[in-house]
């Protein structure tokens, strides 16, 4: 289950904000994250494993409306946690984030 963090996020002198995605599963070997972001490369943001089944990842994005999805042991996941999500079309829903 990822989520992007209630904390604060830190805002850059260009305008980027730093935001901040939480993954638990004690199964997963590798969670990546693929979006609007990347280019929807599977393997081009990967989580950092913290330990307990706990994964992160910090990404730096311009203002901005950004979809994405979990790729978790190779198999793309929706986000339940996701406070917004869109339908994508191959049945399931990618999660939103918004950068102001």
């Amino acid at each position: 289950m990822a989520r992007k963090s209630k904390n604060p996020a830190t805002t850059s002198a260009s305008g980027k904000r730093t935001c901040r995605f939480e993954f638990q599963s004690n199964e997963a070997r590798t969670v990546c994250l693929a979006g609007s972001f990347n280019d929807w490369q599977p393997g081009a943001t990967p989580m950092v494993a913290l330990g307990d089944g706990r994964w992160v990842k910090e990404l730096t994005l311009p203002p901005g409306r950004y979809e994405y999805r979990l790729v978790v042991d190779g198999v793309w996941q929706d986000d339940p946690r996701a406070k917004e999500t869109a339908p994508n079309p191959h049945g399931g829903v990618n999660g939103v984030i918004t950068v102001g």
